[in-house]
């Protein structure tokens, strides 16, 4: 089974996530049916909020293969990077944010092992993106106050030809 992506407007991508206290069977089904969903949407990650459970722990590949990261936390950050940021809860746009460059992240993997590891740029953005999700917090919250009127807007209209395309098109917008 692979889940559909939760849209922005869908009240589950505002609630902080809970923290897995249990790494078991039905939770390594979770993440691997959270894989084809990244895919098909042709992400680089995905929280799980996105496809609404509430649980503290994101899927990614930025090349390398499939890892999970579980209870993340961001224990040191320097620099700061600004890059064309967008998402797959808000299809259709991307915004200049500016984000630390490096992180150090702890939390654990798939197998219940603690993991503590430095990201840079790409890698650091992307864990940052999704803790975000994590904590029920969307790439427009980053926007100054003109920005976010300016993006609502659009998405409004993205929304609303979405929702005027045929079915066959193979994109679900039925979410608000």
């Amino acid at each position: 089974m692979s889940y559909q992506i939760r849209l922005m407007g869908d009240p589950v991508l505002r609630q902080m996530a809970a923290e897995i206290t249990d790494i078991d069977g039905r939770l390594v089904r979770t993440v691997e049916d959270m894989i084809p969903a990244m895919r098909e949407a042709q992400g680089i990650g995905l929280a799980a909020p996105q496809v609404g459970i509430q649980k503290r722990l994101f899927v990614y590949d930025i090349g390398e293969g499939v890892q999970t990261l579980i209870n993340p936390v961001i224990e040191e950050s320097d620099g700061e990077w600004e890059f064309d940021e967008g998402c797959l809860s808000v299809p259709g746009l991307s915004f200049e944010i500016v984000r630390p460059k490096q992180i150090h992240v702890t939390g654990r993997d798939l197998d219940g092992n603690e993991v503590s590891f430095e990201a840079d740029e790409l890698l650091s953005r992307l864990i940052q993106h999704e803790l975000d999700h994590l904590d029920g917090v969307l790439l427009v919250d980053h926007l100054d106050k003109k920005q976010r009127k300016w993006a609502l807007k659009q998405w409004r209209e993205i929304v609303g030809e979405k929702a005027n395309r045929p079915a066959s098109s193979g994109l679900d917008f039925s979410q608000p």
